[in-house]
């Protein structure tokens, strides 16, 4: 499920990618052109990551198939899309946010970063990305009973279906612990909300990088042009890479200046308190900014 465009030939393959964020870099629309690292990042259990997985990809291969899991995450998207007009919710959202956690969590573990949720809980290392694959996965449930305050009644909601889930992986103490750090990193992508962990705020950030026009397709066509949908239509590609100065380094590809909503007012929201606001660097790229269509005097890069 990448980018279709990711299954181009590779004009730059056997050379060195360009750094977006170098003083001499080329053009924007020359810097895009080059990123061969834009896919989705989707998470395959038999790639080699920068921790333990054998027990994620357990939990993983039950979480996607549960009957339950399932309907929560076509029937959460009802009331923000049909209802309000609003981003999609549902299963693909998740199955975004989640891919890019994972990404985001394997990136910050092979830059060296010590994670304290599951650690201070007396958990295994092991137990990390469990939490931050079922956070993303469950964040986004309370949709079902209203888009406002969802993240207060995904609580109790993800709470029932890991009461179900997590005995077939864990004994009586540790899936309470584990139960714990995941409805933590479930309230916590919420702005509103403090995360307390770093795998809470690997969830929150990965939130807010699901922002492509793909999210807002359906409300854009039925003719929906409010800010979030009008600038998420100007997002083409997201980029999670390994950085130079920090663990990871975001490459966002827009076409247009609107996308600058969703990168300096969305996304900036969810790193600022994040717990990894010094771990990761933001870089947001217009690639129309070669002043033909007038963005080129309103924004060309933009960095966090």
């Amino acid at each position: 499920m990448s980018d279709p465009a990711d299954d181009a030939p590779d004009p730059t393959d056997g050379d060195e990618v360009p750094d977006p964020t170098a003083e001499d870099a080329p053009t924007a629309r020359d810097e895009v052109d080059a990123d061969t690292d834009a896919a989705r990042h989707e998470y395959d259990p038999d790639a080699d990551h920068a921790f333990p997985d054998d027990r994620l990809n357990e939990v993983m291969a039950r979480l996607t198939s549960d009957e339950a899991v399932v309907a929560y995450l076509e029937a959460q998207n009802v009331n923000p899309v049909d209802r309000k007009g609003y981003n999609d919710h549902g299963a693909k959202h998740v199955e975004i946010v989640r891919d890019r956690a994972l990404r985001l969590y394997d990136l910050l573990k092979a830059g060296g970063v010590e994670f304290n949720g599951a650690r201070q809980q007396g958990l295994d290392e092991a137990d990390e990305p469990v939490i931050v694959a079922l956070a993303a996965t469950l964040h986004d449930i309370g949709h079902v009973v209203h888009r406002h305050d969802h993240p207060y009644y995904s609580i109790p909601l993800a709470a029932d279906l890991l009461d179900d889930l997590l005995p077939s992986f864990y004994g009586v103490a540790d899936r309470v612990r584990v139960k714990a750090e995941v409805l933590h990193a479930i309230l916590c992508h919420h702005t509103e909300e403090q995360p307390l962990t770093l795998e809470a705020g690997v969830v929150r950030i990965a939130d807010g990088l699901d922002m492509e026009r793909g999210r807002s397709r359906v409300p854009y066509e039925e003719g929906g042009r409010g800010i979030n949908t009008v600038s998420s239509q100007a997002i083409e590609r997201v980029s999670l890479r390994e950085g130079d100065e920090t663990p990871v380094q975001v490459v966002i590809r827009m076409n247009n200046a609107a996308g600058v909503y969703q990168v300096d007012s969305l996304l900036k929201a969810k790193i600022d308190g994040s717990l990894l606001e010094d771990r990761i660097r933001t870089v947001a790229i217009n690639t129309h900014s070669d002043g033909k269509d007038g963005n080129g005097s309103i924004v060309d890069r933009i960095e966090l």
